[in-house]
């Protein structure tokens, strides 16, 4: 038959602590810390922004096209500027000149007018081009800039865990519990030799 001992267990407990600043709410107690962005703050926005259109920046950096919204009021602003431009110059500069001088026919006007549109033709199609090419470059720039601002939402929040784990932790208390424990060593030889003892004198005299 054996014994039991009671002996004191110590145990850490963590002060409640909330920690804020104008971003992040962290809050700490002895099942650990939790935090989180506060609602509606630029860090908190940006977050949100991040990942609800990363899917779509990185999908518009890796196949670049004219139909994002982006690139169509770009294309569009120019060409209308282009064909305004070159359609007023046009006016001006050739076609009501000559026609003031009765120094041109009707069918050369039409040539010149179908040559004024090639023209500006080829100019949109350049243009589109460099606009697919710098696009990438564009959103390349933007998801960069994104993931800086998003990475830095994260080290605030770390530095607001770490700064109410070490307020708890400043604020912690030791509690102790009662407990049992087994026999020590030299308690189990102790009994053995006992034991031993009895059965030597049962023997002798049996």
């Amino acid at each position: 038959m054996g014994k039991k001992s009671s002996q004191t267990i110590a145990r850490t407990v963590y002060g409640k602590t909330t920690t804020t600043n104008p971003y992040v709410i962290s809050k700490t107690d002895n099942n650990g810390t939790t935090s989180e962005f506060i609602e509606g703050t630029a860090v908190d926005s940006i977050n949100k922004f991040v990942n609800n259109n990363v899917n779509r920046l990185l999908s518009e950096y890796l196949n670049p096209t004219l139909n994002s919204v982006t690139n169509q009021a770009k294309l569009n602003s120019f060409m209308n500027t282009l064909n305004n431009s070159s359609a007023l110059a046009f006016e001006n500069n050739i076609i009501n000149p000559l026609s003031r001088r009765n120094m041109i026919r009707s069918s050369q006007a039409t040539n010149m007018y179908s040559n004024l549109a090639q023209n500006n033709a080829n100019q949109i199609a350049n243009y589109a081009q460099n606009l697919i090419s710098e696009s990438q470059k564009d959103t390349a720039t933007m998801l960069y800039n994104l993931m800086l601002l998003y990475m830095n939402g994260y080290n605030i929040m770390n530095d607001t865990q770490k700064q109410s784990l070490a307020t708890s932790q400043g604020n912690s208390t030791k509690s102790g519990s009662n407990g049992n424990s087994s026999l020590t060593g030299s308690d189990i030889t102790q009994l053995a030799n006992q034991l031993a003892v009895q059965a030597a004198m049962m023997a002798a005299v049996i």
